[in-house]
């Protein structure tokens, strides 16, 4: 490679790199400081630098292969980009935010490396293009570093299911306690939605992986370009069929954000649980140091602020959806400068749904839980109804709703009589319904009735247990 001298004021002379002829000879002067100001996207889009000289790489070996650029030149090329690589990655680099983009930025430091072949780059490539590609490449590897994180928690979620596949503990709905259920079980329903969250990533990632290089503007090019050899570069699985589709296409942006904010609703939901069980009133789980805090005026409290924050940045990144959807909605064919609004949104949601999976992870893997506390409160409000019900129509051979109707009026005495219903005396029960014997009392005790729920999907110890096993194998090899 045959260095230039570094020479930012004649990098500038040379049309379409520098600050004030960006635009080539269009334009008699440069954009004002607001125009600057509000056109930038530096700040942010510079995290792109990898895939943005991934893309120009794959299109310099390209536009070598098909005879549109020297060898040479493409030598000098890679080595210009491998240099600029390696000053970002050392601080050294100097971003210009009148050179607009993290693209510019790049083109223009490799004119000051090697000179007149930085111009010879862009040969049959657009910004537009270019950039489609650098985000495309971007949520691709999002999508992968989520994955990662979202089958680590999984891990965890599922070590808890089995080291509590017998813990009995209150199920609810409505927040009222229902039927007894068990802790392993409970964790196993969060592991099914973080893999429903991984399946719509990964359904997300297979439909993005088409490459809009090639694209240019928006009309193709008239180079003889080979836009498979650059897709297959870049690890995409195709070329994006239609060039007016391929640059002004974000809906796996919007994807991607739709599936992040369906994770963030199941973190939120989760969290909120977190938060209720560890209240005093609950007291189902500690929370350990390293996720809680304490109050500045109240001695004793233990707030489980990690869990209320996964809680509220789940509407953070609800609203990058909406941000995007909303740039999205009036914008004709193909690319409008809009558009330079999809990434903060994008980028934002990322880095917060990696926060929260990561925090979420940490603090279940350092909870405690407390077994007792769950196995009194199984019991309480009278949640062994359902396998009374279930005994008579079992048992007794009486219809459901009959069975149902018989049981409502002993929860109703074991209400007046202040006490559950296995606490009731035969006698009692008896003058609801003589059907019923003393064999009745072998479903009332909490543990009896989670080792009834032997249905695919139960609550059964048991079921628990080999559904761990299955959850393993489908969602951690």
């Amino acid at each position: 490679m045959t260095k230039k001298p570094s020479n930012p004021q004649a990098a500038n002379e040379q049309p379409g790199v520098g600050s004030s002829t960006i635009w080539g000879g269009r334009f008699d002067a440069g954009p004002s400081s607001m125009m600057e100001a509000i056109n930038a996207s530096i700040d942010f889009d510079k995290r792109l630098f990898l895939h943005d000289i991934a893309g120009s790489r794959a299109h310099a070996d390209m536009l070598v292969a098909q005879g549109i650029l020297s060898p040479v030149d493409g030598q000098d090329i890679a080595e210009g980009l491998t240099a600029i690589v390696g000053e970002i990655e050392a601080g050294t680099f100097v971003f210009n935010a009148a050179l607009e983009d993290i693209h510019m930025n790049i083109e223009n430091r490799l004119s000051e490396i090697i000179g007149e072949a930085a111009g010879r780059l862009h040969t049959a490539r657009s910004r537009n293009d270019q950039v489609a590609t650098d985000f495309r490449l971007w949520v691709r590897d999002a999508i992968d570093g989520i994955d990662a994180g979202l089958k680590a928690f999984q891990g965890i979620l599922i070590d808890i299911a089995e080291a509590h596949a017998g813990t009995v503990m209150p199920g609810f709905t409505h927040l009222q306690a229902a039927q007894p259920v068990t802790l392993g079980h409970h964790m196993l329903a969060y592991v099914e939605m973080l893999g429903r969250d991984r399946g719509r990533f990964a359904d997300c990632r297979k439909r993005l992986n088409e490459c809009p290089l090639g694209a240019a503007a928006l009309a193709g090019t008239s180079f003889p370009v080979d836009r498979q050899m650059t897709a297959k570069a870049l690890g995409f699985a195709r070329p994006a069929a239609n060039s007016l589709d391929a640059v002004s296409d974000r809906d796996f942006a919007v994807e991607f954000l739709a599936a992040g904010s369906l994770l963030a609703v199941h973190l939120s939901r989760l969290a909120e649980e977190i938060v209720l069980w560890s209240a005093p009133q609950f007291g189902f789980v500690k929370i350990s140091d390293q996720f809680s805090s304490g109050s500045s005026i109240m001695p004793q409290k233990r707030n489980p602020d990690a869990a209320e924050l996964v809680r509220g940045k789940a509407g953070r990144v609800i609203g990058s959806l909406n941000t995007l959807l909303i740039v999205l909605k009036g914008l004709p064919l193909a690319y409008g400068k809009d558009m330079q609004e999809d990434k903060e949104p994008v980028f934002d949601a990322t880095d917060t749904l990696e926060l929260c999976v990561a925090a979420m992870a940490g603090m279940l893997n350092d909870a405690e839980f407390d077994t007792r506390r769950l196995k009194d409160d199984a019991g309480k409000g009278f949640t062994t109804a359902t396998d009374l019900a279930d005994w008579l129509v079992r048992v007794a051979g009486i219809p459901f709703r009959q069975a149902h109707h018989i049981t409502g009026q002993l929860v109703k005495m074991a209400e007046d009589k202040d006490c559950g219903l296995e606490d009731l005396k035969l006698a009692d029960m008896q003058s609801v319904e003589a059907a019923i014997t003393d064999a009745v009392f072998a479903v009332l005790g909490v543990e009896n009735s989670v080792a009834s729920r032997t249905s695919e999907g139960g609550t059964a110890p048991a079921n628990v247990r080999a559904a761990c096993t299955a959850a393993r194998k489908r969602f951690l090899t």
